[in-house]
This record gives structure tokens, sequence and C-alpha cells, in this order.
């Protein structure tokens, strides 16, 4: 399978993964707006029957409304676990560095990099050592 096509099916999965996210925040949602519109239409008939029990009422759609909110964001929390454990597990499966591995091949270029800009100053400040350096001996040793 060739690099160009795993990319594309690595970057159609982490798609599908968000989508699967946010479907699932939006049924989330939906579920918790019809739960505290059911309970605002009862509280509404409630009211009717006086002001203690509307505040009783209001009181519990208030800790519904929490609860479901609460739990909206619990469900987000663990689909974003799963979305991100996917993702390194797909990236494992490929042979990808991870991040940590790209920061220490970066630090090593640039320590690399380094080097060779030192080696380069050294070998402008004298031509003669690198000359030397540069050009292989065709001396014979002498007997």
């Amino acid at each position: 399978m060739s690099d160009k096509k795993v990319r594309q099916e690595l970057k159609e999965s982490a798609h599908k993964i968000w989508l699967a996210g946010l479907g699932a925040m939006s049924v989330a949602e939906e579920e918790g707006s019809k739960l505290f519109k059911n309970l605002v239409e009862k509280g509404e008939a409630y009211e009717f029957r006086g002001r203690e029990p509307f505040n009783q009422v209001r009181d519990k759609v208030g800790k519904a409304a929490g609860k479901a909110r609460e739990k909206a964001g619990e469900t987000w929390d663990r689909l974003e676990e799963r979305i991100d454990e996917a993702v390194a597990a797909a990236v494992r499966r490929l042979g990808l560095p991870d991040r940590d591995e790209i920061a220490n091949l970066t630090q090593r270029v640039e320590e690399l990099i380094a080097v060779v800009d030192e080696l380069k100053s050294t070998a402008e400040t004298s031509p003669e050592t690198a000359a030397e350096t540069a050009a292989p001996t065709d001396e014979k040793p002498s007997e």
C-alpha cells in the first residue's frame, strides 16, 4: 500500500471519527433539550396551581438540565478520549513517529546542523585545513 494511500485512508478515518464525535454531541444536546422542554411544559401546568409547586418543579428542572449538561459533557469527554486513542492506535499501526519521537529527531537535526555550521566556519577560516581534510592523499608511505 503506498504512503499516499495510507495517508489518505488515515485522513478519512480521522475525519469519520471526528464526524462521529460531532454526531454524538448533537444527540446529547438534542436529548438534553427535549428533556428540558418537556420539564418546562410540565412546569407551566403546575404554575396554575400555585407558586410553591412551581418553584419546586423549577428546581427539579434546573437540576435535571444540569445533570443533562453534565452527562453531555461527560459523553463528549469519553468520545474525545476514544477519538484520541483511535488516532494514536492508527498512527502506531502505520509505524508513524509520535510527537515525542518527532521532537527528539528535530532536536538531533538541529544539533547536526550546528555541528555542520561549525565545521563550515572552521573550513572557511582555515582554507589549508579544509583542503587537507577534503582532498584524499595520493602519497604512498615511505619505505
